[in-house]
């Protein structure tokens, strides 16, 4: 499953093609790596509009899951919305589009080992976002910090397509594209928005060079 990305992209082409209203990520830096458990922009609905903000990437886990654990790392990927676990944070408030301009799965190698490989848009264009979730929680994310409060986020998958199931044939990110996409995730009703919920169509992706510094 996706566990890293990159956003590269611009603060202004995200305000442009999200509709952000709000900013509060001051000079938001290219992020070449993210990696899970760590900071990084999310589109989401408040009252005034919507807001870019920073949140760690990782949902709650599940209670069960946690047994005997010390530390929640936190759910990136979220294969089954119809859980009842994830039920509570699907409503229009809780929706959010993280932004992203490439994202990577592991290839294994014949020696055992693997190696990241990216995807980005075929079409030449830079920015997409992941249908995402956000919620506030209060746990141990790290033992050295103890217990906070966090926003965090994770993003939906899905089946995957030609390009991402070569590597990966269970799944892949559920990636926007089109304005209206992205209306339809922040503003439908559930039972619409999740209709979303499938892989870009074959051919939408193509592999990238990592070792261009993130400038995908």
């Amino acid at each position: 499953m996706c566990n890293l990305y990159a956003m590269t992209s611009s603060q202004q082409a995200i305000w442009e093609a999200a509709r952000v209203m709000i900013d509060r990520t001051g000079n938001l830096r290219p992020l070449p790596e993210i990696w899970p458990n760590t900071m990084a922009p999310i589109v989401r609905n408040v009252p005034d509009g919507r807001e870019l903000v920073m949140a760690r990437w990782g949902m709650p886990t599940p209670p069960g899951y946690l047994k005997g654990h010390r530390v929640d790392r936190g759910v990136t990927n979220i294969r089954n919305p119809t859980s009842t676990w994830w039920k509570r944070w699907e409503d229009v408030a809780h929706r959010c589009l993280v932004p992203l301009t490439a994202f990577s799965e592991p290839e294994r190698l014949p020696d055992g080992t693997s190696r990241p490989v990216w995807f980005a848009r075929s079409d030449g264009e830079p920015l997409a976002f992941f249908a995402g979730i956000w919620c506030q929680w209060t746990s141990v994310r790290k033992l050295a910090d103890g217990e906070t409060t966090d926003d965090l986020f994770g993003f939906l998958t899905t089946s995957a397509n030609q390009e991402v199931g070569a590597l990966h044939p269970k799944a892949m990110p559920v990636i926007l594209i089109r304005p209206e996409e992205l209306e339809l995730w922040m503003k439908a009703p559930l039972e619409e928005a999740l209709q979303l919920q499938r892989p870009l169509p074959d051919n939408a992706l193509t592999m990238v060079n990592a070792s261009a510094g993130g400038n995908y």
